[in-house]
Order: C-alpha cells, then sequence, then structure tokens
C-alpha cells in the first residue's frame, strides 16, 4: 500500500552545522563545520475548485509539516519555495 500526498515548500533555512569529514581519529568520526539547509514543506491548500487536484488533496490532509535537515547541498538545491512536490509513503 502506498499513500500520495502533495506539500508545498514553504521555507529553506540555512544554517550553520556540522557533518563527517570522512576523517578519523582514535577510531572516532571527525566533524567539520558545514551548511545545513532545512527545507519545511506543509500540504498544499484547497483553491475553492472542488475539481482541482490541490483540493482532493487538502480534503484528505488539510494540516501538517515535513521538515528536513540536509546537509547535501546538491539535494537540497532539488526544493524551491512555492513549489509543490507529491510525496509518497511506502511501508518497509
Amino acid at each position: 500500500m502506498t499513500v500520495r500526498a502533495k506539500f508545498r515548500v514553504t521555507r529553506i533555512e540555512r544554517t550553520l552545522g556540522s557533518r563527517k569529514t570522512g576523517e578519523k581519529v582514535e577510531g572516532r568520526d571527525v566533524y567539520g563545520q558545514a551548511e545545513t539547509r532545512t527545507v519545511i514543506l506543509v500540504p498544499v491548500y484547497a483553491n475553492n475548485d472542488p475539481a482541482h487536484e490541490n483540493s482532493k488533496f487538502w480534503d484528505a490532509t488539510p494540516t501538517g509539516e515535513i521538515k528536513l535537515g540536509i546537509v547535501n547541498l546538491e539535494a537540497s538545491e532539488q526544493f524551491e519555495l512555492e513549489h509543490e512536490y507529491y510525496v509518497d509513503f511506502t511501508p518497509v
């Protein structure tokens, strides 16, 4: 079973965090400063057209939030403000 939702990016935040450098010291991972981007998505909202796809998604999922902390900047650049994305939930 898969559940499909439709979300819109409402915020992209840039913060300073850390990530593994790939080095180890005495068997421990070494971390260095890295930019982290947090992408916040919320369900799409209805547009007063019952036949519109967004209205159908809104009826099923009117509230919620997905918050992704991304240190791979190339991956984070796949998300754009105000763009909509399908999100599929599939059991593992």
